[in-house]
């Protein structure tokens, strides 16, 4: 656990580090383009006027979005704020709790990352409570509480009922698609041979070097996405401005 506590942090750490200066970028642009929009387009706007000029269709678009942020921006401001604020509160809820883990699941390169370290975190638990001895259904129990995630929980709650019901570890694994293959081939081949704590020691170690990798390529995408979205609006802003000048 306190291996596994480490890797998180560490990950954790990586992440905040790579975030920093994209985030500073995107503030920094936010900034400049508000004060395009509030003071350097309004007179460009006004001098394209008195010229009488026909513009080209990115100059247009500039200034009709220049005029929308002027009208229409504070608004949009205090909805999404407003916005913010709802979903942080209906998060906070038990329903609302359960639809952003599922939502968290299932969304691109982040879902993957989450279920495999969820999955790491369940199997590593399991592992270690067997072989101290625990009966699987408290086990069980033990790792429900190990998970912040409630759909996650949810399914082990599942398998802990069937479980005590008698139909053991990997079948009623096999009925739910949040449990991988891997982990439950490995769970039957545990149960079988009575080397449970081991086995799933194994997946846990597979699904925490997969999450380690995928984790290293989507931070390793953040600051280049960024930097071509970045790169993406100056051009256009440039290209709208100086196309106009000619």
């Amino acid at each position: 656990m306190a291996d596994y506590m480490e890797r998180g942090a560490t990950t954790e750490k990586r992440i905040k580090n790579a975030l920093t200066y994209p985030i500073i970028v995107c503030i920094v642009a936010v900034v400049v383009i508000s004060v395009l929009v509030a003071f350097v387009l309004p007179a460009f706007t006004s001098l394209y006027t008195r010229l009488g000029a026909a513009l080209p269709l990115p100059t247009r678009m500039l200034i009709d979005i220049s005029d929308w942020l002027l009208h229409y921006g504070l608004y949009v401001l205090l909805a999404l704020v407003a916005a913010v604020a709802l979903g942080y509160f209906y998060i906070k809820t038990p329903t609302g709790k359960y639809q952003f883990d599922k939502l968290l699941l299932s969304s691109p390169i982040i879902g993957r990352i989450t279920l495999l370290s969820e999955l790491s975190r369940c199997c590593r638990t399991i592992s270690l409570l067997f072989r101290v001895g625990l009966p699987l259904p408290e086990v069980l129990a033990q790792a429900m509480h190990g998970t912040s995630n409630k759909v996650i929980r949810q399914a082990l709650g599942g398998v802990q009922e069937e479980l005590i019901r008698g139909e053991g570890l990997s079948k009623p694994m096999s009925r739910r698609k949040l449990f991988l293959p891997l982990m439950v081939q490995m769970a039957g081949v545990g149960e079988e041979t009575g080397n449970l704590d081991n086995t799933l020691a194994t997946v846990a170690q597979t699904y925490e070097v997969e999450a380690d990798d995928k984790t290293s390529s989507a931070v390793g995408l953040i600051q280049p996405a960024i930097t071509i979205i970045i790169g993406l609006l100056v051009a256009f802003l440039a290209i709208a401005l100086v196309s106009a000048m000619y």
